[in-house]
């Protein structure tokens, strides 16, 4: 068993890991930024130490420091999390020659997934419908335009080695090709350090399920259903639910299947997201492999009763999978909405500042996974992710029902939020009878107009006003206090932590 795990991230998802370390009694060790010295992973971990300055790349992604920061401290293990370093077979063949057991796939299997076009010949060699397109690279405009034309406009431009709607760009005929090429190869070269581009016929208003896998490393396989990721902006989740009201039994019996041979024809093991696109007619398209865990694992976790985080250290110890597919089964319906700090009516632009209230809501079928508590700072340099909230019901109109009352009572100050915009989702007719798909916030809420809007912004105006109050009571209070030591590693002094 391990003894120590070090956790290469930051916000909810680090504390989500220190927990299940709690639990198990394995000493957690967190890593910071200068940025991040008063966050909440820090205070809860058992040790932490600082890794670098504020830019990922001088810290998050700084793996030299971070293997050495590893074998420094004895840690036996390195939990990536999501984002930064969780998909890099680079990182991951060098943590594996370090002695240190990565949490997570083999480098092998993450450089076969990792490049998108080698990730759908493979697939395609072993029965998992692809998209229909190019399974390489297209350098050459010309090349491009003839394989556009083969495959019928719209088509789909996305970068080789990409992911979150970086390097992709909808072209609708030929006129537009040209420009929309460019522009894709220049943006995932920024983003990726390469300009290889694929293309895909675009499927018109599909659905966005993912089937959650997971593997141990003596050749065991189990799936644990499907999540909807549908409700989408910028190809960015927003809200998931799990499982899909979408997907029938006969549907989920392909996607499953798919799934598992999808994660077999790369000798997968540990936790891992098969992602696909389902049109109306319910065909089913590979999209690609997250070979991680993902944001969204809570819904999962909700349905199933299985801890992915504690199930993951399990395998990377060697040990077989906890449970078989037999064992597991679908109980009620699980909703998660992620809160970010941004600016709903402009743009979206995220919102920075110093977190001064966070109330969050709880009761009955709620969980809430925060990487944030009063005196956190919500600065310019990372995702700008709050927490996650999980809902749970019997069915999933309890489950709504849920969200909606815990979003009510959520009470942040000190940045902006897109809670009001939650809200507003999750009471539209057409999440309410599952027939969104991944267009329906670009179609519906976007383009917005005032009187749609005015009550949930009555609603955020309302909130803004008790946590206004709240405030001022929390200062009051301070005020008259003494000061007080909230962990071993900060004190409270004149009003803001050290």
């Amino acid at each position: 068993m391990f003894s120590k795990i070090l956790v290469a991230n930051r916000g909810e998802i680090a504390v989500r890991i220190i927990k299940a370390c709690r639990e198990l009694k394995i000493t957690s060790a967190a890593l910071y930024s200068e940025a991040d010295k008063n966050s909440l992973h820090v205070r809860l971990a058992d040790e932490a130490y600082l890794i670098g300055n504020s830019p990922s790349s001088e810290s998050y992604l700084n793996i030299e420091k971070i293997i050495s920061l590893a074998k420094r401290i004895n840690a036996s293990a390195i939990h990536p999390g999501y984002g930064f370093l969780s998909e890099n077979a680079g990182f991951i063949e060098a943590v594996e020659k370090s002695g240190v057991i990565f949490i997570g796939p083999s480098s092998m299997s993450v450089k076969m997934m990792g490049d998108k076009t080698s990730a759908r010949k493979l697939m395609e060699s072993h029965n998992v419908p692809i998209v229909p397109g190019t399974t390489a690279p297209i350098s050459d405009l010309m090349q491009g335009l003839a394989e556009a034309e083969k495959i019928g406009f719209p088509v789909l431009l996305k970068a080789s080695a990409g992911g979150g709607g970086k390097g992709m760009r909808k072209v609708f005929s030929a006129e537009e090709f040209s420009e929309a090429f460019a522009s894709a190869k220049n943006e995932s070269l920024k983003a990726f350090a390469s300009d290889d581009i694929y293309i895909e016929k675009y499927i018109e208003d599909p659905k966005h399920i993912e089937v959650q896998i997971i593997a141990d490393k003596l050749g065991n396989y189990c799936h644990l259903f499907e999540r909807d990721c549908s409700v989408q902006r910028r190809h960015q989740k927003v809200i998931e639910e799990a499982p899909s009201s979408f997907v029938d039994n006969e549907l989920r019996e392909r996607l499953t299947a798919a799934a598992i041979n999808a994660a077999k024809a790369c000798s997968y093991y540990n936790a891992g997201t098969i992602e696909f696109l389902v049109d109306k007619s319910k065909n089913v398209y590979f999209l690609e492999m997250n070979t991680r865990l993902q944001v969204e694992h809570p819904v999962t976790e909700s349905i199933t009763g299985i801890d992915l985080v504690k199930e993951q250290i399990s395998i990377a110890e060697g040990n077989p999978l906890s449970f078989k597919q037999g064992d597991l089964k679908i109980y009620g319906h699980s909703i998660e909405c992620r809160v970010y700090a941004e600016d709903t009516d402009n743009n979206f632009v995220p919102s920075t500042g110093q977190i001064k209230l966070h109330r969050r809501p709880d009761g009955i079928g709620i969980r809430v996974d925060t990487g944030i508590d009063p005196f956190s700072n919500v600065s310019i340099f990372y995702d700008p992710m709050l927490t996650k909230v999980i809902s749970w019901g019997r069915n999933r109109q309890e489950a709504i029902d849920r969200m909606i009352r815990a979003l009510g009572e959520y009470k942040i100050a000190g940045v902006l939020t897109n809670i009001a915009a939650l809200r507003w989702v999750l009471k539209q007719p057409e999440f309410l009878d599952g027939s969104f798909d991944i267009n329906f916030v670009e179609k519906s809420f976007l383009p917005l107009i005032p009187d749609k809007w005015k009550s949930e912004q009555a609603f955020e105006y309302e909130n803004a006003v008790s946590v206004l109050a709240a405030l001022l009571k929390d200062r009051a209070n301070q005020t008259s206090s003494n000061g007080v030591c909230l962990s071993k590693n900060n004190k409270w002094i004149e009003g803001r932590y050290e």
